[in-house]
């Protein structure tokens, strides 16, 4: 999950935030809403498939200090700061997962084919958890 260089989000790409900004989501994410309870089972999961899959990167608290984030330009998203943006909406991080960053010049791999939809929603009700 990249995000964009100024407005606070030091290191990261803008170009995702401005065409969210420009011209809405892509209709396939527009208005998702996370369907999975903020559960202990629900949270366990979606820590597991987190450390599994974005640690390196985004590292433990999701700060963006990850043991790969040093060598990544643009860097890897602050999540914890990211997740307090009003932008920062289910269907936002469930596009940003599903895609990744390619699109917008980051490494940021696209998770569609590798992670169930279930999966991704549940690593996003952990990334909502995170404080």
């Amino acid at each position: 999950m990249m995000m964009g260089d100024g407005c606070g989000m030091t290191g990261h790409s803008m170009q995702r935030h401005r065409q969210a900004m420009m011209g809405g989501l892509p209709s396939t994410y527009r208005g998702l809403r996370n369907p999975y309870p903020a559960d202990a089972r629900v949270l366990s999961s979606g820590k597991d498939l987190y450390q599994a899959n974005c640690v390196a990167c985004h590292g433990e608290r999701g700060l963006g200090d990850g043991p790969a984030a040093a060598a990544l330009s643009p860097r890897p998203a602050n999540l914890r700061w990211f997740l307090r943006m009003r932008m920062a909406s289910d269907g936002y991080l469930m596009w940003t997962i599903s895609e990744g960053g390619a699109a917008f010049g980051s490494a940021m791999p696209a998770f569609k084919d590798s992670l169930s939809e279930e999966a991704r929603w549940r690593i996003i009700r952990y990334l909502r958890s995170l404080d």
